[in-house]
């Protein structure tokens, strides 16, 4: 019996397209109800999701779809003064 845990990326295509949002406002539809805020961080297993100041931690296994999210200007303002 092998102690060695295996490991695979489940959504390739997902995780490449999030990775390349990092930093920009996005929707995201869970099993358990829906997100929207800032797109912080892509892991293969996980994403980050910022909302009001607070990170919210997605298993990526959760997601049903993703989209991104329209802000308003002066929001959009606020978020590129702070990256």
């Amino acid at each position: 019996m092998s102690n060695k845990a295996e490991w695979q990326l489940h959504d390739p295509y997902v995780y490449g397209m999030l990775a390349k949002q990092i930093g920009t406002m996005i929707g995201v539809q869970t099993t358990r109800g829906a997100l929207r805020g800032i797109l912080k961080a892509v892991q293969p297993d996980h994403l980050v999701v910022e909302m009001g100041g607070t990170p919210f931690y997605v298993r990526s296994q959760q997601i049903i779809w993703v989209h991104p999210a329209k802000v308003h200007q002066a929001k959009a303002q606020q978020v590129k003064q702070k990256n």
